[in-house]
């Protein structure tokens, strides 16, 4: 909308039906959000409106509540989903603690979907090869593209602790800083709109899919999660001793029971578990270590005060508001019934049958849509409207053949 309209207060409506739109661009029945398909209001979150730095003409983005026309938050909204999880932790007396380390590809622009994505032609006029995972030289190439992107970065409030090259070729990530998850949620959704418009600008393309690249690690939105205390902000999964606490153990256990049915919130689309079945520090498991990146859920070594759950699961496709609200859920859900984890893995080992978790997109929908957990903690209707617009994207899918499959089975009998 124009400025002045916004400055004035207008409100501004949007269908309810929207909230469910599938990737493609088309919607469930209208029995998914209500068969009248009426109006929700958007509600700008004031800490949320920024110029943005990129744009030559004076642009500004607000990140917006979606609010029923009786001023409840939507049950469909994503964001509302994430500031009714934080409720109930303040209810408790207890804050969460969030940061998302999210990773990315940057390679040269894409005509045909037919064709592989490549890297682009660095300042060298050469291509990556695929040697450089933590160089620090490995960005050279990009570096006019990079600057801006700090640049941006500093404009819209965005801090970031660390920014390095992944183990792919022309791969990225970048840790930011924990603090309140509605926040990071916020930061993390502008960081990835951020990447691609400046990407644009210098001829690149952006890709923040789980896996774009064959035989190469994929892109993860690994979540670190820790509690504290609201009146003291001491960190309730260790003692006064630096002990784990049974908070802690109780919130592994929570993330442990509710992984596998909440596996398609995390990994959202087909591509998602291209990533985990090759699972090469993404585990497709629910199994808990100290350290070992095997495992769906890490303890990362840190002192007692930093203690935290790193949740490995989603992908740099997942949508953070959902991701960081089921994560975050999970393991509320485990402190308020005092659950007790399995043991810790270290070193190689085989998923027991209980930790496994859904290998395609398929099972992870027919797991959730079994999940009376998941309807108990989200909302009947969100999560109906959710697979609804998920099986849509997934028939999609199914309607096209791949590549692979005219060129190997084609010359079967």
């Amino acid at each position: 909308m124009t400025a002045e309209g916004f400055l004035e207060g207008r409100r501004l409506q949007m269908a309810r039906g929207v909230l469910l739109q599938c990737i493609m661009g088309g919607y469930p029945p209208a029995r998914f959000y209500g068969s009248d398909d009426g109006d929700l209001a958007l509600v700008p979150d004031p800490a949320q409106i920024h110029r943005l730095p990129w744009s030559k003409q004076p642009r500004a983005l607000a990140i917006c509540d979606a609010h029923e026309l009786t001023g409840a938050s939507s049950s469909l909204s994503t964001r509302g989903q994430l500031k009714a999880v934080i409720t109930r932790y303040k209810a408790l007396g207890l804050d969460p603690v969030v940061a998302t380390e999210l990773e990315f590809f940057v390679f040269a622009p894409n005509t045909d979907p037919t064709h592989p994505f490549q890297p682009p032609v660095g300042l060298d006029g050469r291509r990556e090869d695929g040697h450089s995972a933590f160089s620090v030289s490995s960005n050279n190439g990009l570096r006019p593209f990079f600057t801006e992107v700090y640049e941006c970065m500093a404009a819209l409030g965005l801090p970031r602790d660390t920014f390095m090259h992944e183990m792919g070729i022309s791969q990225f990530e970048i840790n930011l800083l924990h603090g309140d998850p509605l926040l990071l949620a916020d930061q993390t959704f502008l960081f990835k709109h951020l990447l691609k418009e400046v990407a644009l600008k210098h001829g690149l393309t952006v890709v923040c899919m789980a896996k774009p690249l064959a035989h190469t690690p994929g892109s993860s939105m690994h979540i670190h999660q820790s509690i504290v205390e609201v009146d003291t902000g001491r960190n309730v999964f260790s003692d006064e001793a630096g002990q784990p606490t049974a908070t802690f153990r109780h919130f592994i256990a929570g993330q442990q029971t509710c992984m596998a049915d909440f596996t398609a919130l995390f990994a959202p689309n087909v591509n998602s578990y291209q990533r985990l079945c090759h699972p090469f520090a993404s585990p497709n498991n629910a199994c808990w270590s100290h350290d070992n990146r095997a495992a769906g859920l890490r303890i990362p070594a840190s002192s007692p005060v930093a203690r935290r759950v790193e949740n490995r699961l989603p992908g740099a496709d997942a949508n953070p508001y959902l991701a960081i609200a089921a994560s975050l859920a999970a393991g509320l859900y485990g402190i308020e019934h005092k659950l007790e984890p399995s043991e810790p893995i270290q070193g190689e080992f085989e998923v027991p049958d209980n930790l496994s978790l859904p290998c395609t997109l398929h099972a992870a929908l027919e797991r959730l849509k079994r999940s009376q957990l998941a309807k108990e903690l989200f909302g009947k209707e969100f999560i109906e409207g959710y697979i609804a617009s998920k099986t849509m994207e997934l028939t999609s899918f199914y309607d096209e053949i791949t590549p692979w499959e005219r060129r190997v089975l084609a010359a079967q009998a």
